[in-house]
């Protein structure tokens, strides 16, 4: 699975890179904007996001954006789990940091299992 990391402090965006990379799947960036993460959405299948990004307080509308269209299942990691606001609806998980490596593998794991049930269920009409 191709996990897009949405992360503007480089330590913590390479730690998730490491626990995707581990848990087998490839990852696209890191990226810190908006606009860096629209351009690699049609690459992605899931997006690590935080809500603070470079651009300001805008990882909630950024993930309504790859949910409605770009079709990208979105996995909240952030400080401010009370936050995500309207960005909840659709997305698969909030995850409050600080995080465990089991806590992102688990919900990766989520993600991909979701993925292949949807997609073994649109084969098969």
């Amino acid at each position: 699975m191709k996990v897009m990391i949405v992360e503007d402090e480089n330590f913590i965006a390479l730690e998730l890179e490491r626990i995707a990379q581990e848990a087998g799947h490839q990852t696209i960036g890191p990226v810190s904007t908006v606009e860096q993460a629209l351009a690699h959405a049609q690459r992605s299948d899931v997006a690590l996001v935080d809500l603070s990004l470079s651009d300001g307080l805008s990882g909630a509308q950024l993930a309504r954006r790859l949910i409605d269209r770009h079709r990208v299942d979105v996995i909240f990691v952030t400080g401010s789990p009370e936050n995500v606001g309207h960005g909840i609806e659709g997305a698969l998980d909030v995850i409050s940091k600080p995080f465990t490596d089991e806590r992102i593998a688990n919900a990766l794991s989520r993600a991909e299992e979701r993925r292949r049930n949807f997609d073994s269920s649109k084969a098969a009409l």
